[in-house]
């Protein structure tokens, strides 16, 4: 099991989180998603490596922001 955390931003309230972590559950591979509303940090769980872009593509599906440190 591989597990990887990210950063949110833009999360409000318990329905952003809820949004957050629909999204994400159907990213081929999650297995899991944990998203901490007061840190903002979405941690998602796998069999296997996810690419970032799919992770930030279901994120912004939901209508918020992958921070990543650059």
């Amino acid at each position: 099991m591989t597990s990887a955390t990210y950063t949110v931003k833009g999360m409000t309230c318990g329905h952003c989180v809820s949004s957050v972590k629909e999204e994400v559950s159907e990213v081929a591979g999650v297995s899991s998603v944990e998203v901490d509303l007061a840190s903002g940090l979405l941690t998602v769980g796998s069999e296997g490596p996810i690419d970032v872009a799919d992770i930030r593509a279901a994120v912004e599906e939901a209508g918020y922001e992958l921070v990543t440190s650059a």
